[in-house]
This record gives structure tokens, sequence and C-alpha cells, in this order.
């Protein structure tokens, strides 16, 4: 009996833990970057969609936004095609757009339906819905890519009207440029560029490692919190490399823009999250503004 008392004070400790911070985060907008191996595991899959929607029930305004690179990567070769990358980027001929297009749709749709399975309103959209996402064609070192597209503009409009509605928006990174022609967008940047738009309380990025490391071959070195100008300095140091540059180069154009903090994820780890979010300890590592007060870590 004693035993099962003291489980139900510890899950009493944890919700009376979460309180300050769901009182704080009530009616802000979190945008979720939901990609990496989160997203081919479907247990993972489910734990992710169960946060949203307990973000959601308790108060909270997220937006998912999601990639789906390696599912491309699949349906490329499942049609006798090549996927072909320059300088780490997809290159994507007219085939490969029209191939990414509908993966991502089928992608969008998978999240709305695990999104309604637990009670909450989802509408997926892609950035050419409303006009999300106006982009132009971006180039990798001066070297086409064909429809890679580098977002110039966002129209959040249809963003806030479904979060006023009580939806959860499911984003997919697909852009159309001033002709009209459609791009696939990195998820990363467009879940930055959206953030910055909506003036997002959190930016959320699910990724396959622990957060940001001092030294990457060294797990005991990972950063819980860095301000902005100790981001700088890590990469002006050579500390950071890798993906993991132009990531948290988003981290720190989202805080510079109004966001009031990043968050990098495993999202390996079951729901990573709440974790970060709701416990004073967190998980990852949180990239903050100059106004922010760093409460976790120090509680």
């Amino acid at each position: 009996m004693e035993k099962d008392m003291n489980q139900y004070l510890s899950k009493a400790e944890v919700l009376i833990e979460a309180l300050p911070y769901i009182q704080r985060f009530n009616r802000k907008i979190i945008v979720i970057k939901y990609g990496g191996s989160a997203m081919m595991n479907d247990e993972l899959k489910k734990n992710v969609i169960a946060d949203a929607v307990l973000l959601k029930l308790v108060g909270f305004k997220p937006i998912i936004v999601h990639g789906g690179g390696k599912e491309i990567s699949r349906w490329v070769n499942k049609v006798g095609m090549e996927a072909r990358f320059v300088n780490g980027l997809r290159v994507t001929d007219a085939p490969t757009m029209e191939i990414a297009e509908m993966v991502l749709n089928k992608v969008n749709k998978s999240l709305v339906q695990m999104v309604q399975e637990l009670g909450v309103k989802a509408v997926g959209i892609s950035g050419k819905d409303g006009g999300l996402l106006k982009v132009k064609k971006k180039y990798s070192n001066g070297e086409d890519i064909g429809f890679v597209g580098e977002i110039t503009e966002v129209t959040p409009k249809i963003l806030y009207d479904l979060l006023e509605k009580d939806f959860l928006p499911i984003v997919c990174p697909i852009g159309m440029d001033e002709d009209y022609n459609t791009y696939n967008i990195n998820a990363d940047d467009a879940a930055c560029e959206i953030a910055k738009a909506v003036n997002a309380e959190k930016l959320a990025f699910l990724t396959d490692i622990e957060g940001v490391y001092k030294d990457p071959e060294d797990p005991d070195t990972l950063i819980s919190e860095l301000t902005c100008e100790e981001a700088h300095a890590l990469i002006e140091e050579g500390f950071i490399g890798g993906g993991m540059l132009p990531k948290l180069n988003n981290c720190i154009e989202a805080i510079e823009n109004g966001v009031s903090r990043v968050h990098i994820l495993d999202g390996r780890i079951p729901h990573c999250l709440l974790l970060e979010i709701f416990t004073n300890k967190g998980i990852g590592t949180a990239i903050l503004g100059s106004k922010e007060s760093r409460y976790y870590h120090e509680q």
C-alpha cells in the first residue's frame, strides 16, 4: 500500500512541477519541427503526437512542421529513380518534386489522422495553402539543385485562423514562387520562418542527437542552456560542425527575431517534448533570448 501511495505521490509531484510552465505558456504558440528517426518509428511517432495533443489540451497552441526526407528517398528508390545530393542538399528535378509533394502530403495526412484519433481537431496544410510560404529558387554554392526553395515571405493568416478555431495545424514544407511553381523546402528552415512569423514563444526541433555538445565526441559536454551570445561564440571557436551548424544558426536567427526559447531535443527519447518543457531539469539544449531567465537546471 505504501509503495502504491509513493507512486501516486510521485505522479502528483510531476504534475505540480509542470504547473508553473503550464501557467506561463498558456495560450502561447509553440512550433514543433518534427523529423528524423522519430518519424520512422511507429512507437516514437505515437509519443510525439501524444505530446503535441497534451500541449494543446493544457492550453498551448502547438503548430507542427514536419519533414519527410527519409520517406521521400524511399519512394524515389521505389520507383527506380536515384536520389542525388549536392553539398548535402537533395537535387529536386521535376519528377522528384512530384514524388516529394505526394509523399509529404501522405505523411501530413497520417499525422492529422493520429491527432484526430486522440480527440483533437487537426488540419494538414502545405505552404501553398493560403499563400503561407512564398519562396525563390535556392542555389547551393552557385549550383542549381532544381526545385528547392528558399523562403522569402511567410503569410501566417491561415495559421492564425486555424488556431483561433481551435485546430492544431500540421504543415508540410512545400511552397510556391511568384510564378506559382512548386518547391520543396528544408523543414528546419520552414519551422524557423514560421516561428518568427507567428512570434512563437517556443520553437522545438526534434532531432537524432541529444542536443548541442561542446565536444561531439564526449557525451558529458552536453550544454543544457545557451544564450545567443554563447551560441555565436561556440560557432566562431569551431566547436559546432556538420548538420548542427545550420540548425544552430536557425535557432539563433529565431531568437533574434522574437522567439523566446528554442529547444533542440532528441526525438528518439519517448516524450522528450514534455520532459524538456515541463520539468526543471530538461533533457535537451535550450537556446534563450537575452531577456530570458535561466530557470531550468537551477532549481
